[in-house]
């Protein structure tokens, strides 16, 4: 879960409602994507992104001239640093005309240590800095990279009225059962060894619900979540009840960034592993051919190799994960 300094909530009253669509390629060079995984009002509202590089160092998704960085303070965390790191990015027109953003548009990265500096030109995937464990997000979050953008003339130091992001690529939907086998173990996660994808298809794929939408965020530890664009061709209407492992999940909301993979309400469910209750499902789009999903469970203990069925149950007391 990412959070963005100076993040207030709700976005600016008169920010222009511009998408930022990132092209497949450049999301193409991470291991994985999400933009609804986290609490952070700036996620909940699709108007972030996280790119996960997976090697431990912040590669740019953008392309421009460095304008600013700035070391700022963040969530005290046993696990974290004890600061982060803002780079502020005015991109290039090239970069602008690409993705659909207006000429003079800013990019926002987060946690990433600088070893760039203002009046430095960067292109896509060059290296920033090295990644930094941050206390804007939770213990089982791996490193990545934080993308925001802010429209021309406002103030690139606010995560409040950002502009909506997308992305120019399909997840392939993967349904699954709900059972696997223990293949990663964290201070507070598990890695399960499904789903598996069929190997073809889109570069990315995510968990499907059982109406084969490819599903994002933190289920249901963040109020909010999202979905990823599923199959070409195929669009799902705003107000869709979702479920998974057969009970209702939540329902599309309508009004947020890039119609073709909308926000999604959680519904007052608990996840069980096992019978008992954990935190959550961490769910991203990921490549290749078994991405696993990542259990949330401080509280709880798996071996390697142990099985793990998870259900999904209705709840009068459901958890809720808060930014503080």
């Amino acid at each position: 879960m990412t959070g963005p300094p100076a993040d207030d909530g709700a976005a600016d009253s008169d920010a222009p409602e511009a998408t930022v669509t990132l092209p497949a390629d450049v999301v193409e060079r991470y291991e994985k994507f999400s933009r609804f995984n986290s609490p952070y009002p700036a996620h909940d509202h699709g108007r972030a992104v996280d790119l996960y590089p997976g090697a431990g160092v912040g590669r740019s998704p953008v392309a421009g001239v460095v304008r600013e960085v700035r070391t700022v303070g963040c969530p005290d965390r046993p696990y974290a640093a004890a600061e982060d790191h803002l780079i502020v990015v005015d991109l290039a027109d090239e970069w602008c005309a690409r993705a659909g953003a207006p000429s003079g548009t800013v990019a926002r990265v987060l946690h990433v240590i600088p070893e760039v500096d203002p009046g430095d030109r960067v292109a896509v995937g060059d290296a920033l800095g090295p990644t930094t464990r941050s206390g804007f997000f939770g213990q089982w979050v791996d490193d990545h990279v934080h993308l925001g953008f802010r429209p021309p003339d406002a103030n690139p130091l606010r995560a409040s009225g950002s502009l909506p992001v997308a992305a120019d690529l399909h997840a392939e939907p993967v349904a699954w059962g709900g059972t696997g086998a223990v293949v990663e173990r964290g201070p507070t996660h598990v890695v399960l060894d499904g789903p598996r994808r069929s190997g073809s298809g889109p570069a990315f794929a995510a968990l499907a619900s059982d109406e084969g939408v490819p599903l994002d965020g933190g289920l249901t530890h963040y109020a909010g979540g999202g979905t990823f664009r599923g199959k070409v061709g195929s669009t799902v209407p705003d107000g869709t009840t979702l479920s998974l492992f057969g009970t209702e999940i939540g329902s599309l909301r309508a009004g947020d960034a890039d119609a073709g993979a909308p926000g999604v309400e959680w519904a007052p469910v608990d996840v069980l592993a096992n019978g008992e209750r954990v935190t959550g499902l961490s769910l991203f789009a990921a490549r290749g051919d078994r991405f696993g999903v990542k259990v949330v469970c401080p509280d709880r203990e798996f071996e390697i190799g142990e099985s793990v069925t998870l259900d999904v149950v209705a709840s009068d007391d459901p958890i809720r994960l808060g930014v503080g």
